[in-house]
């Protein structure tokens, strides 16, 4: 994949993410272990993205995930790093420590190495949540699943787009 090719794609996903938090008065976080702060770096790149984008903390480690995000071990020594309930806690944690609308967060395989055969180079789980009114109990978190083809570099980067996607159309779901 052409990297302007792929800069195009998701900078008017970007666009598109930064239009619908804006419209809806919401706030954002992510956090990131397989893409290093690439979402950060693609929603920072729409001007204006203080508006709505709080932060993002690439979490990349095990003891990261459990003391930025309050992962439980019981999750990662259960589950390990790449799991949907790991994904899950990840969106969770970065939503509630930083106190925005919507947290996202991935955690994947890029590879080249470290795959298995539960999940193989290419995987990722992508988690969205969102924070409701208190007392609303409209709080959730959802996570989705993902097996990417490529390089490193190409599963990074369709994680981006995915994340980003996913994370529009639970907004727009609202």
């Amino acid at each position: 994949m052409e990297s302007g090719m792929n800069d195009a794609i998701d900078r008017d996903l970007s666009r598109d993410v930064a239009n619908a938090l804006c419209d809806a008065e919401e706030t954002l976080a992510v956090a990131e272990s397989c893409t290093g702060g690439l979402i950060g770096a693609e929603i920072t790149a729409v001007p204006g993205a203080s508006d709505y984008f709080d932060s993002g903390l690439t979490t990349y480690a095990y003891d990261a995930k459990r003391r930025h995000l309050g992962v439980s071990r019981e999750a990662l020594d259960e589950h390990g790093a790449v799991s949907e309930p790991v994904a899950r806690q990840m969106a969770r944690g970065i939503r509630d420590v930083t106190d925005v609308t919507w947290g996202v967060s991935t955690t994947g395989i890029a590879g080249p190495a470290g795959g298995t055969a539960a999940n193989p180079v290419g995987t990722v789980y992508i988690g969205v949540s969102y924070g409701g009114p208190w007392g609303s109990e409209e709080s959730y978190a959802t996570v989705s699943r993902y097996v990417f083809d490529g390089d490193r570099a190409a599963v990074r980067a369709q994680t981006v787009e995915q994340a980003l996607t996913d994370l529009l159309a639970e907004i727009d779901s609202r």
